[in-house]
């Protein structure tokens, strides 16, 4: 050792007795918390992580907007992380947000998942490291949540009823027994198997032929493709159903390009185009009489359902885990008047 260590040996030996020494108020007075300490005390807010599908979709980007506008009115209450992935189909990125949102030790995570049956696993891990996960717009698979042995909540609308209103306004517009075709979401994802059933359901109760099903993958571009196509082989197709508006315009580019749509006839499509999310491009569509109808699914709100079903079953372990359904409307012509 050298001299200034044998030096401060016995000062610290000094200032700890002259400290012990100090009156009982001296002590109190040093130990009264401080403001610093009594933020520290404060209960932590909840984070709140959202994930959702492609945000390249203007239905998920208003998702995304309601959901900050919501946080930034409750900012005291919990803080939100929001992720989107950069297509509809790349689920081994959302797989890989729920990831990294557990190893951020969020309080909850409120997930429209791209596929109902690939992301139950790591929603399981989530689960098993104490998440609250909340499903919202596309419903998990059952069967898979039973099979990993878990209970996840769904809050969303009923896409086969929402399908349905769709489907039975376009059935009035048409002739007895007129083809129709049917854009596909991805197969595996429970809401497009939904939306294109109640399709199918109200074609066939209306007595039309439903010469067509195809996925389009809930892309434009794709739809704009196989509606092309199934223009060409069903030249006397009456009316196309888009699983989702994005797949409605591509069908709408492609019923303009065969010179079928209602500026290329006076007013009034040869081949009508119907869809589902009432995003706003579609909303111009029906004014323009290019697209005859559309479901409102309220998008802006759908993640703001999810978050305050996720705070309450963070604030209450306890609470009953039950399912939660919201609105779907018919969005028309007259609806936007």
């Amino acid at each position: 050792m050298n001299a200034n260590t044998f030096y401060s040996l016995p000062t610290i030996l000094v200032t700890g007795l002259l400290l012990s020494g100090c009156s009982s108020s001296t002590k109190s007075a040093s130990s009264r918390p401080t403001e610093t300490d009594n933020a520290a005390l404060e209960p932590r807010k909840p984070r709140i992580a959202l994930v959702m599908k492609s945000l390249a979709n203007e239905f998920f980007s208003t998702m995304s907007e309601g959901a900050k506008a919501h946080q930034k009115t409750h900012e005291g209450e919990y803080e939100l992380l929001v992720n989107g992935i950069k297509d509809e189909r790349d689920l081994s990125r959302q797989v890989a947000l729920v990831e990294e949102m557990i190893a951020n030790e969020v309080d909850a995570i409120i997930i429209a998942p791209a596929d109902s049956k690939a992301l139950v696993p790591v929603l399981r891990r989530a689960k098993e490291a104490g998440v609250v996960i909340v499903n919202i717009d596309n419903r998990l698979d059952v069967p898979t949540l039973e099979q990993e042995g878990i209970t996840i909540p769904f809050v969303g609308p009923d896409n086969l009823a929402g399908a349905k209103q769709v489907g039975e306004f376009l059935a009035a517009k048409l002739a007895p027994a007129a083809e129709v075709a049917i854009l596909e979401g991805i197969k595996s994802s429970f809401n497009s198997q939904q939306r294109a059933a109640g399709f199918a359901e109200a074609m066939t109760a209306a007595g039309m032929q439903v010469v067509s099903s195809q996925s389009a993958q809930w892309e434009m571009s794709q739809a704009n493709t196989i509606a092309s196509s199934i223009l060409t082989e069903h030249p006397n197709l009456s009316a196309i159903l888009a699983c989702n508006d994005s797949m409605a315009l591509g069908a709408i580019a492609a019923v303009k390009a065969a010179g079928l749509d209602a500026g290329a006839n006076g007013g009034v499509a040869k081949v009508h185009v119907v869809g589902f999310d009432n995003i706003t491009a579609v909303q111009q569509a029906i004014r323009d009489g290019q697209v005859l109808a559309t479901a409102d699914q309220h998008g802006d709100q759908l993640a703001v359902y999810g978050i305050e079903y996720a705070l309450s079953l963070v604030a209450d372990a306890n609470a009953a885990v039950v399912d939660r359904e919201t609105p779907v409307d018919l969005v028309t012509a007259e609806t936007l008047k």
